[in-house]
This record gives structure tokens, sequence and C-alpha cells, in this order.
């Protein structure tokens, strides 16, 4: 099958094709950039490896941005957190360097680069045989809002931490997870803050309305101000200006309304899905089923490339399409990539997970919440002990009237429950449970399991 594009050879079809790169350029130098290099050498890859970063530092985590912003004035380096050392790992690490055209040949990828120096920019090209694109995201600024800060990078943190130090009141416009970090840890410093939501609730679009509603409750507890259901008519540097006309005086004002891919440089160099990320298949080779147009390849210098992180949109068996900006997926996916470049079985799909620690209250979800499933609780909502949310699907096969398929789980204040959902979510098909039986906390989640628990 053609694309407006490329086909979407299997792992063993491209390695039956082409000979396995002896050199490889990493575009991007965050999580998944540094996780590639490391598995690409824990896989036996001894070829050439460069790895490029936009920003002039080396590798950290970027959790810890929103989540301890107040608290720690300096990266999280992944060389101390995952041991994982891309000075030692990579040949070459070129640092404030960003990549800015990539060339996709029959024989090899160039990959064109701009330093930019006090005085000047430097361009350059690198050449190798295959690229694993892990440019990541950027955070969305709306062009009428030049005097709002975001956070994406640890230079984004440096700037907010600098200018909270002399604020008094804070204005964070999104109540989405790096919202309701933020303004958490803010308010617990004593700053004033009042966060702006355009959503019926907190975390409507990443839970749905319902579910985010039982977080509302916490912004009070926090004494922050949260408006829900208004929308943003303007920002300046005294503060944010609602669309129905009422100022919120600010002296800093946080945009905390999402992030896009980081692949404006591609364009017109490979298609991409509908929000700007790579199409790619489980082990990160370019898939463009999901592709809104794009440029015409041939099979062959398709794959030349991968992506992974952020960057990419993923295609997989079990949960179907995962956007980026999945934290396990930047941390666990360029182990089925460099698998896929060195000759070596993919390794076993895990679920999508994501973490957060907001508002006093530590939240994990698993899975991928689909809005028109049934949501039901394990545990009371708002009770001291903490709860557990369960999306679940009536079977189409005729099952007993309690049984489900678990599709998501979201974890709060409870981590007895991470662990068994990492794992039951983790299987080649959603597991069967006895939705009474889940919904009891006093019963383990693996003994609510229907039949066989799913395998991993």
């Amino acid at each position: 099958m053609s694309i407006t594009g490329v086909p979407a050879p299997d792992a063993a079809t491209r390695h039956r094709e082409q000979e396995r790169p002896a050199s490889i350029v990493v575009v991007g130098a965050g999580l998944a950039g540094a996780q590639t290099v490391a598995a690409l050498r824990r896989h036996g890859f001894d070829g050439r490896v460069t790895l490029v970063g936009a920003e002039k530092t080396l590798p950290y985590d970027r959790p810890p941005l929103s989540k301890e912003l107040v608290t720690r004035a300096e990266p999280a380096w992944l060389s101390d957190e995952l041991d994982v050392d891309v000075l030692t790992l990579a040949d070459d690490v070129r640092l404030a360097e960003s990549a800015v055209g990539l060339e996709l040949l029959e024989d090899g990828v160039v990959v064109r680069t701009r330093r930019t120096a006090s005085a000047h920019d430097t361009d350059d090209t690198i050449s190798a045989d295959a690229v694993v694109l892990a440019c990541g995201a950027r955070a969305v600024r709306p062009t009428a809002w030049p005097d709002a800060l975001v956070l994406y990078t640890a230079s984004d943190a440096a700037a907010l931490r600098q200018r909270l130090a002399s604020a008094h009141r804070l204005v964070v416009v999104g109540a989405g997870w790096i919202g309701a970090e933020v303004a958490g840890v803010v308010a617990a410093s004593g700053t004033a803050v009042t966060v702006v939501e355009a959503a019926p609730e907190p975390l409507a679009g990443q839970l749905g309305a319902d579910v985010g509603a039982l977080t509302r409750q916490w912004y009070a507890d926090a004494g922050i101000t949260l408006l829900t259901g208004v929308t943003v008519g303007g920002v300046d540097a005294t503060g944010v200006v609602l669309a129905d006309g009422t100022r919120l005086p600010a002296d800093v004002v946080l945009a905390a309304v999402g992030a896009v891919p980081a692949t404006a440089w591609l364009r017109g160099t490979l298609p991409l899905t509908a929000r700007g990320a790579v199409p790619v298949g489980p082990t990160g080779s370019l898939e463009v089923g999901g592709a809104v147009g794009g440029p015409t390849l041939s099979e062959r210098a398709a794959t030349r490339m991968w992506a992974v992180g952020d960057c990419a949109d993923r295609r997989t068996d079990r949960f179907g399409v995962v956007a980026g900006a999945h934290w396990t997926g930047a941390l666990t996916h360029p182990e089925a990539v460099a698998c896929a470049i060195t000759g070596h079985p993919a390794p076993p799909e895990s679920a999508p997970y994501v973490f957060s620690d907001q508002l006093g209250h530590h939240l994990t979800v698993v899975g991928t919440p689909e809005p028109d499933a049934e949501v039901v609780h394990r545990g009371s909502p708002g009770g001291p002990d903490g709860w557990t949310t369960l999306w679940v699907r009536r079977p189409t096969d005729g099952a007993a009237a309690d049984v489900r398929e678990l599709l998501a789980v979201l974890t709060v204040d409870r981590p007895r429950d991470v662990g068994p959902a990492r794992r039951l979510l983790a299987g080649s098909r959603p597991p069967m449970i006895d939705v009474l039986r889940a919904c009891d906390p006093a019963v383990p989640l693996k003994a609510s399991v229907v039949g066989p628990a799913p395998s991993v």
C-alpha cells in the first residue's frame, strides 16, 4: 500500500531490504533522545552516534520543572536520575544546536543544523545512515499574549522562578496538568494564585468534565481562586482581561494551554498528523495512515528514519494511536526503536502512563480514558484514603451483567492500585473485570479479574 508517502514495512521486512545503519543522528537531547542513545548502546549498536539538542543543557527530566518549580533551582539531570550519560554514550554531542532541515536519501540522511551565537548564526550539516527524531514539543503561547510566560524547558522554569520571586499575584491560564501543578506549588509559597480555565472543569480535556470536577475542591483547599467556563480576551504586562471585560490583575501570567510537537522544521519533508506529529508504528518507523498529506517518499528513503517521544503519534496494537506527551512514552518507547534498528525482537508494549503531583494530591493515569466509556469509582472520591476511577466498557460477547472491559485507571492518593493497574493494562487485550468487586476498595484490583489475567 502506498501513501502520499510511504508504505509501512514491518521491522523484519526493513532489515531484509537494507543493511543496518552504521551511523545514526538523534535529533533531540531530552528524555526520549537520551534514552534512544542509551538503548542503542545497550542493544549492541557500535556505530557512530551523534546527538543534537536545541537547548544548551545536558539532558534532564521535565516533570520536576513544574512539580518542583519553587524548590528545585536546577534541572534533574538524567545522568543522575537514570544513569544515562550521553557524553559517554554518544560520539558527538552538539548542544545549543537546532535542527532546521532534513533530507531523507536513498543511502542515508542529512540533518541541517543552526547554532545561534551572540554575533551570528553558524549553519552545519550532519550526514548519517539513519535518523531518530526525538525533537519533543514546544509550549503554546498565543501570539496575542507576548507578556505571558510558558513552561516547558529549564530556561522557561528559571525565568518563571525569577519573576515569581518578587511577585504577589500569579494568574495561570489553563487548569490541565501543568497549570494545576504550578498553581499548587506557587500558592503554597504564599503567592496569591488565580486559575482561569475555558472548560467547565479542571482536567476536563484529560479526564472528562465529570472526573475533572472531583478536583475542583482542591483549589479552594489550597486558597486558589478557580474560574472555569471563561475565556481570556487578552494578556498584558498588568494581568489578564477575560472575554467579558473582567480584569484580573497579576504580576506574572503563565500560559499553560498545552504544547505542540516541535516539528515545524519538518514540514514539506515528512507527512505529519493533524496536530503536527510524525506518524509512526509500534517500533517508531514512519507510517502515514494518520497523516494529513505530505511529500511522497520512496520506501527505502522512509526506512532511514524513526521518531519517538513528544514529536510522534504512535500507532499501538493495544491502545490505537497514542499521542506524544506521555512521559513513559519518552522513557520506554526508545527501547522498541533501538530493537528495530539493531534487529532485536520488539519488547512488549507498556500502557500509556501519566503522573501528577498537584494541590497536595498524587495522581496517576494508566491507559487511555475514552469519552464514551462508563466511569465507576473504587473507593469514595474526596475521602481521606484516596480513590481510584475506572473507565470500563460493556463487552459485546454476552458476558455476565457485572462484567466489563477495563480501559483506563486513575488513582488519586492510592499508590497500591498503580502497579496492578499497569500490569493489567499492559496485556494484549483489555482485561475483563467484575465491576462490583473492582469498585470495592477492600478487594485487590487483580482479584476483580474475570478469567485468566491478561498476558504481558
